[in-house]
């Protein structure tokens, strides 16, 4: 399995952990709540669902069925299908949601394992947290570095352009900074109060060490195009 199909099983999986939802729903949100998936088609997800169910994660269910049965045939509508997860689904997506490894500190995994956070322990967030700093901090000392060595053999506009990128690389890191010290000071809080322990139990997977300014991942995570669904998938005769 490669990583970009791994990392769409586990977007699905975990979207299909809030509702069960049909092929076009999911692909919806897919791309309008994690923008990572913008670009991917109806050709990588129906594989990807197809695999899910044969792994017995996932189950298919005929949908709704139309108010008028007789009309919706003539018109060659079909019932779609929907997909829900499975109890062996949830256990398996809550496995990988406990997975800290450095696959979860690149770049497309991280920003989905960012978008369920919510749904993540605290301790996991802030290990998840802490790996990608890491990470980003060495990817700006080697960009630093090979600046140093080429400044003087490149022109105005590819030293900009290496600029800008050693910028977003520092805007992320602070923003990282900025949720590491937030999720700090929400564990500190529980904990020094008299029913700490309870409270941590109860609020384990919150989103309550956000910022409260409201702190946005950098970079663009506005949806793509809308794509018009294919009649012929998502559907059961």
């Amino acid at each position: 399995m490669s990583r970009r199909s791994g990392i769409l099983e586990f977007a699905v999986l975990g979207l299909l952990r809030e509702a069960p939802m049909h092929g076009y729903e999911l692909r919806k949100r897919l791309n309008t709540s994690l923008g990572i998936f913008r670009a991917f088609s109806y050709g990588t997800l129906y594989p990807c669902l197809k695999t899910l169910v044969a792994n017995g994660w996932l189950i298919e269910e005929p949908g709704s069925a139309p108010e008028d049965a007789l009309a919706a045939s003539l018109a060659g509508r079909r019932a779609k299908i929907v997909y829900r997860l499975t109890a062996e689904g949830k256990e398996h997506f809550e496995e990988l949601l406990s997975h800290t490894g450095p696959d979860s500190w690149e770049d497309e995994h991280f920003a989905a394992r960012f978008a369920f956070f919510g749904q993540t322990e605290r301790e996991v967030r802030m290990r998840v947290l802490e790996g990608r700093r890491s990470r980003l901090e060495e990817r700006l000392e080697k960009m630093r570095a090979s600046l140093a060595r080429t400044r003087e053999r490149l022109d105005d506009y590819t030293l900009e352009l290496q600029r800008h990128g050693m910028e977003s690389v520092e805007r992320e890191v602070r923003w990282l900074n900025e949720l590491i010290e937030s999720e700090r000071a929400g564990r500190d809080q529980r904990s020094s109060s008299p029913d700490g322990a309870a409270q941590q139990h109860h609020t384990s997977g919150s989103t309550g060490g956000l910022p409260r300014r409201g702190t946005e991942p950098p970079g663009d995570t506005s949806p793509g195009p809308s794509t018009s669904p294919d009649p012929s998938d998502d559907t059961v005769n």
